[in-house]
């Protein structure tokens, strides 16, 4: 079965070992931060095998990376772990009843894929060192943003050594396409407790994001749903009968049309708006193929045609993320 790689994510502003052996996060000493009493080293990232929680990666005894909680579940399977704060680097608006829900604390700090600021690689890394309990840092798919930002934070706030930081986004899977990150995590280095103690933080459960940020997100989660659909082999999947293949493809249309109305999308290159007007092209299309195929004979085959189109919205994601979202900070004009 083909696979609809479309890769439609923020545009800037995602052998393991069993869940029991997850240490218990470590008891503070008066006058000691969690982090500053754990004098048990790690014994280096490692992948866990999780059920509700994508990507899921053990950083430090109390930093675990990954995905976005799937659902009640996902929560729970969190609470389980002994986390206790959840961190969001991800566009989206955290869902905060469901974490309080499992009796755990969200803080939101986005940030995008073309690096993490010197800002907010602090505030990483004294919320990992300081917020109460396991921490779990999250973007949407667990292998981008969040183990960038969680190998950063540990090493900003001294809890792993800087050496070990690139080779944590290796583990994660994070693409070789996202230079800022790389350049995040290979460039940061501890910093001193002292400035760490002066630093003054709102630790917020939401922030808001930039428009185009947000219509990044709503054009992310449609794309797990058409994703879902193409591996189905184009029908509801079994796991979201809920999910109508052609009118996923109209709503992917519209995130589109929505993202060319911002004015931050004005205000980009001629280039960049080709690339979005041609990908709302093709979703326009494959909704029409869809509702085409779906109105022939029952049990046709999908034609050839539905994964050329996302073939082509997949290039134009990816030609664009590369010149316009993954440019590490330090390049941008």
């Amino acid at each position: 079965m083909r696979r609809f790689t479309c890769a439609i994510l923020l545009f800037g502003m995602g052998v393991g070992c069993a869940p029991s052996s997850v240490p218990a996060p470590p008891v503070a000493a008066p006058g000691q931060s969690a982090a500053q009493s754990e004098v048990v080293p790690s014994s280096g990232p490692s992948k866990l095998t999780t059920r509700h929680l994508p990507n899921a990666v053990q950083i430090h005894p109390r930093v675990i990376s990954g995905g976005l909680p799937q659902g009640d579940d996902g929560f729970q399977e969190l609470a389980d772990l002994g986390v206790r704060t959840v961190i969001s680097v991800d566009g989206a608006q955290p869902d905060v009843q469901l974490a309080a829900k499992h009796g755990l604390r969200y803080v939101h700090l986005p940030h995008g894929y073309d690096g993490i600021p010197e800002q907010r690689a602090k505030e990483l890394a004294k919320a990992v060192r300081d917020l109460e309990g396991t921490i779990y840092i999250h973007c949407h798919h667990g292998k981008h943003r969040s183990p960038a930002a969680a190998s950063v934070a540990c090493v900003t706030a001294g809890l792993i050594p800087a050496s070990g930081a690139v080779s944590i986004l290796n583990l994660a899977g994070t693409s070789p396409n996202y230079r800022g990150l790389y350049q995040s995590a290979a460039q940061a280095h501890p910093l001193d407790a002292a400035l760490l103690d002066e630093l003054q933080v709102e630790y917020r459960e939401t922030v808001e994001v930039a428009q185009l940020a947000q219509a990044m997100v709503a054009l992310e989660h449609t794309h797990d749903h058409l994703e879902r659909i193409s591996e189905a082999g184009w029908k509801s999947s079994l796991d979201h009968p809920d999910l109508e293949p052609a009118h996923e493809a109209l709503l992917l249309r519209e995130h589109f049309t929505e993202l060319l109305r911002t004015p931050e999308a004005r205000r980009q290159a001629d280039e960049f708006r080709q690339y979005v007007q041609d990908s709302e092209a093709a979703a326009r299309e494959l909704e029409d193929q869809l509702r085409a195929w779906q109105a022939a004979e029952k049990g046709a085959t999908p034609p050839e045609v539905l994964w050329r189109l996302a073939d082509r919205i997949s290039t134009n994601c990816k030609a664009c993320h590369q010149k316009y979202r993954d440019t590490p900070l330090g390049e941008k004009s």
